[in-house]
C-alpha cells in the first residue's frame, strides 16, 4: 500500500528514483505516521478507543460508525494493527490495546471486567 503511493509520488518528483527525502515527503503529504498509520487506521483506532470505550465492538458496528466497508476493515486495515500489537480480536469484538492507546496519545484505563449474571 506504502511503497505504491511512495513510488507514484516519486515518478511524478524525481524521476522515478526514490531516495530518502523522496519517501519521507511522499509519506508526509500522504498523512502516514512514523509506524504507517494512515488515516484510515487512525479513524479505527480513534473510533475503537472514544466511541466504544475501547472495544469489543463488533466489525459491522466499527464500519458503520466510521462510514467504511466491514471487508476493507477486515482485510486492509486490521492485519497491520493486529501486526502492531494496537488490536485484538476476541469473541465479542475488536479490542484496543494499552498500545493504540499510546500511541493515539489517548490515557489508557484498564476495561471494567464484566461481572458474572449472578453478580
Amino acid at each position: 500500500r506504502l511503497l505504491r503511493r511512495v513510488r507514484d509520488y516519486a515518478q511524478v518528483m524525481s524521476n522515478g528514483h526514490i531516495e530518502r527525502e523522496i519517501a519521507h515527503t511522499a509519506l508526509v503529504l500522504q498523512e502516514i505516521d512514523e509506524l504507517g498509520l494512515d488515516d484510515l487506521d487512525r479513524r479505527v483506532l480513534d473510533s475503537i478507543i472514544t466511541k466504544f470505550g475501547g472495544g469489543p465492538v463488533g466489525l459491522d458496528t466499527l464500519a458503520a460508525s466510521i462510514s467504511e466497508e466491514g471487508d476493507t476493515i477486515m482485510d486492509v486495515v486490521e492485519p497491520y494493527l493486529l501486526q502492531l500489537g494496537f488490536l485484538d480480536r476476541t469473541p465479542r469484538g475488536r479490542v484496543a490495546t494499552r498500545r493504540a492507546y499510546e500511541h493515539m496519545n489517548v490515557p489508557y484505563t484498564d476495561a471494567p471486567q464484566q461481572g458474572s449474571l449472578f453478580d
